[in-house]
């Protein structure tokens, strides 16, 4: 991807939803529409383009294909400035309570994405990843994360374990998940600051990571399934934690 005239990285976002929030997030050089697919939701952001005086461009299937660098990008591409990541002070500092998600190795874009788009939900401050061994942001990402990318602070660190080590002076509480872990995430106290720690794709906590955690717990599981996507995970034990903050609700 070329850059702009300020010497920003520019990248190429794909999808319906991923496209319509970065309209609303970051700088556009262009939008560009598969010729004559113009779907009702297509045609939405075809119109506020105009609306925005955003440059539209219309090109052959092929085209968009290799501009997406995939032909699952839903007739529109989104030529725009790269997504910015945020430091860790940034994410400390967001709440006065922060609730954070901290990701060792997680290496699929798609589980990268479905982890950002849970974590939006959930009200999270952010979420924390390594730069090596594990996806960074990017347009797969965003797509995965239905455009929930816009809305979250991401910070990516050069070694977690100092993150969390950081996170801990700041009174900070970590928490980590591992199936082997004696405690439930069910008895954890997650009212305090807190930054639920999840591993990656086969090989969960590394060592390090997993002895730089305050409490370690696991999720109950039941049948013969030994363990849960990082997804999934991360929206149980988020939604506990969010449960625990709302504090007793009314019947």
């Amino acid at each position: 991807m070329p850059r702009t005239g300020k010497g920003e990285a520019l990248e190429a976002v794909f999808g319906i939803n991923a496209v319509k929030e970065v309209l609303r997030a970051r700088p556009i050089e262009y939008v560009l529409v598969v010729e004559g697919q113009h779907s009702p939701r297509v045609q939405e952001i075809i119109d506020a383009c105009r609306g925005a005086g955003i440059s539209l461009r219309f090109a052959p299937r092929p085209a968009v294909d290799r501009a997406a660098g995939t032909s699952h990008h839903q007739n529109v591409v989104a030529v725009c400035s790269a997504k910015a990541y945020d430091d860790l002070e940034t994410l400390i500092r967001s709440s006065e309570r922060p609730l954070l998600v901290a990701l060792d190795g997680v290496e699929d874009p798609s589980n990268l994405g479905a982890v950002v788009r849970t974590a939006v939900a959930a009200g999270v401050d952010g979420v924390i990843i390594p730069e090596r061994r594990a996806a960074g942001l990017s347009p797969a990402v965003a797509r995965a994360s239905a455009g929930a990318l816009e809305h979250l602070k991401v910070a990516r660190v050069t070694n977690l374990v100092r993150a969390l080590v950081e996170l801990k002076n700041q009174r900070v509480w970590i928490y980590g998940f591992e199936a082997k872990a004696e405690k439930s995430y069910l008895d954890l106290d997650y009212g305090c600051s807190c930054v639920l720690v999840l591993g990656g794709e086969g090989h969960g906590l590394h060592r390090l990571v997993r002895e730089a955690c305050d409490e370690l717990a696991h999720i109950p599981l039941c049948g013969p399934v030994q363990s849960l996507n990082v997804s999934v995970a991360t929206g149980v034990v988020l939604y506990e934690a969010v449960r625990q903050r709302r504090g007793p609700q009314r019947p």
